[in-house]
C-alpha cells in the first residue's frame, strides 16, 4: 500500500491523504478545505490533486471543514463511492457543509459584483447547497468500534479521539498477497480533560501512524485557570468598564464548552446579571446535536445534567437566529457576553461585531482557540493595532485575550499520552501532518526522544510505500 500526502502538509488544513493498495484501489482520508493560508487556498481547494471517479471510498475522521468541506466538491467531479463516518460525524456534516456552501455562494455573489463592475466575467462558487445536499446522500454512517469490510483488501474502524461529537482515529488493516499492514490515522486529537467529552480512546497497535501535529510545539494552561480566567474577564469587560465581551467560538465543540462554563457560572452565583447572546443560526443546530449524541459526553457531564439537564441553556442566555436580532445587539450599548462564530474571524456573524466593536476601548475580544495565520483572530492574537475587515482598517482599541486552554486540540503531552497506548518497537514510521513546519519539527524532535524509531515530516504530494 502506498500514501499520497495531499493535504494537511504545506498548511495546518485541509486535510487530505490518498491510499492506493497493490491492486490499485484508491480510498481518500478526508478531503478538507483550505482555510486562512492566503490568495493560493482558492486554488488549492479548487485543485483536488485526485482523480473523484478512480476513488472507491472516503473515510471521514470528523466534520470539522478542514477535514470534510471539500467533500462536495469531490462527488460534484465524479466521486461516485460511498463516505463513510461516526453517526454524530453524519449528524454534523449535514449542518456544516450546507453551510459551508451557502459561504461559498454569498461569498462569490459578493465578489462578482466587484468584478462586474470592473467589466470581468463572473466566477462560480467552489459548490453550491445543491452539490452539498448531493454530496450528504453518499454518506455511510458507521458506530465506533466496528469492524467495516472496504473491499478484499481493507477493512477499517472507528476510535473515538474526543475532539469533537463524532471525531474518530482511523484504524486500517490492509492485507495484499499476504500480507498485513496496519496503519492508524489519528484525525484531529482532543484532550483529556475536555469539559464535555470523553477522553480520547486508546486505538489498536499500528505499523505506521499518520499522526497531527497542530499543537505539537506548546502546552496548554491548567483547565483550572480557564474558568476563573474566563470569569476574571467578564468582570473586568462587562462589570467594571460596562463593555461588552466578544468571543470567537466554532459552532460546534468550542461554543457549547464556553456555554458550560458559564452555566457552572450561573448556577454558582457567580456570573453577573447580564446577556449573552449566542449569535449563530450555525451554532443553535450544533448545540441540538450536541443534546442528540449524548452517549459522547465524559462521566462528569453526564453527573452535572443529572441536577442541571441542559448544560446549554440558563436565563439570560439567547441564541439568536435572524440577522436583524444579530444587528440589534450592535446597536445595544449594555455590557453583554457576545458568542459568535466563526473561531477564527475570518467569516460569520463575529466579523461584524468586531468591526463595530474593536475600536471601543471599554470592549474585550478573547480568542479561545487556534487561529490559523492570515485570519483576523490570528492578526489579533499577534498584537496587530489596526486591522482590515471588510475592506477597511479599524484602530485596535479593544482589549484583545485569549484561553487557549479552551483548544479542542492535545498539546504535545497530551499527543504523546495518545500514542503511548502502542508498542514503540512495532511502530515502523510515523508520519507528522496538520501543524504548521515550527510544530511538526518540535513534535518529530519530543517522538525521538521518547524513542520511537522513525518520524518522518512529509511534504505536499510525497508518496511513500508501505513495507
Amino acid at each position: 500500500m502506498k500514501i499520497k500526502f495531499i493535504g494537511a502538509t504545506a498548511a495546518v488544513t485541509g486535510s487530505k491523504h490518498l491510499l492506493i493498495t497493490e491492486s490499485g484501489a484508491q480510498v481518500l482520508l478526508d478531503c478538507g478545505l483550505y482555510q486562512g493560508v492566503g490568495k493560493e487556498k482558492e486554488e488549492w481547494n479548487r485543485k483536488l490533486d485526485v482523480d473523484p471517479s478512480a476513488i472507491e471510498a472516503v473515510i471521514l475522521s470528523h466534520a470539522h471543514i478542514d477535514h470534510s468541506g471539500n467533500l462536495p466538491s469531490l462527488v460534484k467531479q465524479g466521486f461516485t463511492g460511498s463516505i463513510h463516518c461516526t453517526e454524530a460525524t453524519y449528524d454534523v456534516c449535514k449542518i456544516l457543509l450546507l453551510d459551508s456552501a451557502h459561504i461559498h455562494e454569498n461569498d462569490i455573489k459578493y465578489l462578482n459584483r466587484k468584478r462586474e463592475k470592473n467589466g470581468l466575467a463572473p466566477l462560480k462558487p467552489l459548490y453550491t447547497i445543491v452539490d452539498a445536499e448531493k454530496c450528504l446522500k453518499h454518506f455511510n454512517p458507521i458506530p465506533y468500534r466496528t469492524e467495516f469490510h472496504l473491499n478484499k483488501e481493507l477493512t477499517f474502524m472507528f476510535t473515538d479521539t474526543g475532539h469533537i461529537i463524532g471525531s474518530a482515529a482511523v484504524n486500517i488493516i490492509c492485507k495484499e498477497n499476504g500480507k498485513v499492514t496496519k496503519l492508524a490515522f489519528s484525525g484531529d486529537v482532543g484532550r483529556y480533560t475536555d469539559l464535555l467529552l470523553k477522553s480520547p480512546d486508546v486505538f489498536p497497535q499500528a505499523d505506521y501512524i499518520i499522526c497531527e501535529s497542530t499543537y505539537g510545539d506548546r502546552l496548554h494552561d491548567l483547565e483550572e485557570n480557564a474558568e476563573a480566567k474566563l470569569l476574571a474577564i467578564v468582570n473586568r469587560t462587562c462589570v467594571e468598564k460596562q463593555g461588552k465581551l466578544i468571543i470567537p467560538a466554532f459552532s460546534l465543540g468550542r461554543t457549547q464548552e464556553i456555554v458550560f462554563a458559564l452555566d457552572k457560572m450561573k448556577n454558582e452565583r457567580l456570573l453577573p446579571d447580564i446577556k449573552i447572546y449566542v449569535d449563530s443560526p450555525l451554532s443553535s443546530s450544533a448545540t441540538d446535536i450536541m443534546r442528540k449524541h449524548k452517549e459522547c459526553f465524559n462521566e462528569a457531564l453526564h453527573t452535572y445534567i443529572q441536577t442541571d439537564p441542559d448544560p446549554f441553556g440558563f436565563i439570560n442566555l439567547i441564541y439568536i437566529q435572524n440577522a436583524e436580532e444579530s444587528k440589534a445587539i450592535n446597536d445595544s450599548m449594555e455590557p453583554c457576553i457576545i458568542i459568535s462564530a466563526s473561531g477564527m474571524c475570518d467569516a460569520g456573524r463575529v466579523k461584524h461585531h468586531i468591526r463595530n466593536n474593536i475600536t471601543d476601548q471599554k470592549n474585550t475580544v478573547l480568542i479561545t482557540g487556534y487561529c490559523t495565520p492570515g485570519t483576523l483572530g490570528s492578526r489579533l492574537l499577534s498584537g496587530e493595532k489596526s486591522v482590515r475587515i471588510f475592506g477597511e482598517y479599524y484602530n485596535v482599541n479593544a482589549a484583545v485575550e485569549s484561553i487557549l486552554s479552551y483548544s479542542a486540540h492535545a498539546d504535545y503531552n497530551e499527543l504523546l499520552k495518545f500514542l503511548s497506548c502502542q508498542d514503540k518497537n512495532k511502530i515502523k514510521s510515523i508520519f507528522l501532518v496538520h501543524g504548521e513546519d515550527s510544530a511538526k519539527a518540535s513534535f518529530m524532535a519530543k517522538l525521538l526522544i521518547e524513542g520511537y524509531p522513525k518520524v518522518l515530516i512529509p511534504e505536499k504530494g510525497t508518496v511513500i510505500s508501505l513495507e
